[in-house]
């Protein structure tokens, strides 16, 4: 069992969602970098889909009551198990009893933690993740909580000693398909959000990702009939000023999608922080790619 000694400022069980619930209004949910917890389970010997920590600006302590195997991957942190330190994307030992703590990454904005066995707490529509916008799954993690470990399931021996991970740009690109409502907007619009640096707002979460700046002109008034939404859809309020869906999205919205992001980018999306530019690019459709 993990006893949590320090969450930090947010916590959350998660795995890699619940697919297959839309059309009863349950988000996906699951890890928003899908992509680093399925790569912590496996150099732990673990399926992809078991369960792990994401850290959102690390500052986490854990007691372990039982040894046990984790790795860290994502956001690149500072982290230590009773004083000595532990590198990240690669297998660690933790004895019985010995206490993990968690800096803060330079870079990037969420971290995970897999741990051999995976967490066995109880999970809800097939998932143990936590969705922060229908509440469903756990509470976000607080002192004092104590998570079962389930036995491993996975592979045998751990056969990886450390996996070559690129470092998080100071400035993203990320890549974006036009549609299914660019025709709302005007030429300007998407000529705009792929040519303008824009920012990353501290409204930001678990939901999406606030943009601020050059607002994207419409075309036409009125809005739309609730449609459904996917995760890295581009939807654009009265504002003008973009919003990225990141894992816990709504199932539906009204506004228009003008894009949607390429979705191995939605990663790299997952781990923006508030402050940071970053820019688009067009593919697919009329980008010559």
């Amino acid at each position: 069992m993990i006893e949590v000694v320090r969450p930090g400022p947010l916590a959350t069980i998660q795995d890699l969602g619940r697919p297959g619930h839309a059309h009863l209004g349950v988000p996906h949910s699951g890890a928003a970098d899908a992509r680093s917890l399925r790569l912590a389970n496996r150099l732990v010997g673990n399926p992809e889909s078991a369960a792990g920590i994401e850290f959102t600006i690390g500052g986490a302590a854990l007691r372990f009551h039982r040894h046990a195997w984790i790795t860290l991957t994502g956001a690149p942190l500072p982290a230590q198990v009773d004083g000595r330190a532990c590198g990240m994307n690669a297998p660690f030992h933790v004895p019985a009893h010995s206490l993990l703590e968690l800096g803060t990454p330079a870079l990037g904005l969420r971290s995970y933690l897999a741990v051999r066995g995976g967490l066995a707490t109880e999970d809800v529509l097939g998932s143990r993740s936590t969705d922060l916008l229908s509440g469903l799954g756990p509470a976000p993690l607080s002192v004092g909580d104590r998570l079962p470990l389930g036995p491993p399931t996975g592979l045998d021996d751990l056969r990886v000693d450390v996996a070559p991970v690129s470092l998080p740009s100071d400035v993203p690109v990320l890549r974006i398909l036009p549609g299914p409502r660019d025709d709302w907007f005007t030429a300007k619009a998407l000529a705009a959000l792929t040519s303008e640096p824009y920012t990353v707002s501290s409204e930001s979460n678990r939901v999406g990702v606030r943009l601020e700046g050059t607002p994207l002109p419409r075309a036409r008034d009125g809005e739309l009939s609730s449609e459904g939404m996917v995760t890295g859809a581009l939807q654009v309020p009265p504002s003008g000023l973009p919003i990225v869906f990141l894992a816990d999205h709504p199932t539906t919205g009204g506004y228009p999608v003008i894009a949607v992001l390429a979705s191995r980018d939605v990663p790299t999306a997952a781990q923006l922080r508030p402050g940071q530019h970053i820019r688009f690019r067009l593919c697919g459709r009329g980008s010559g790619e």
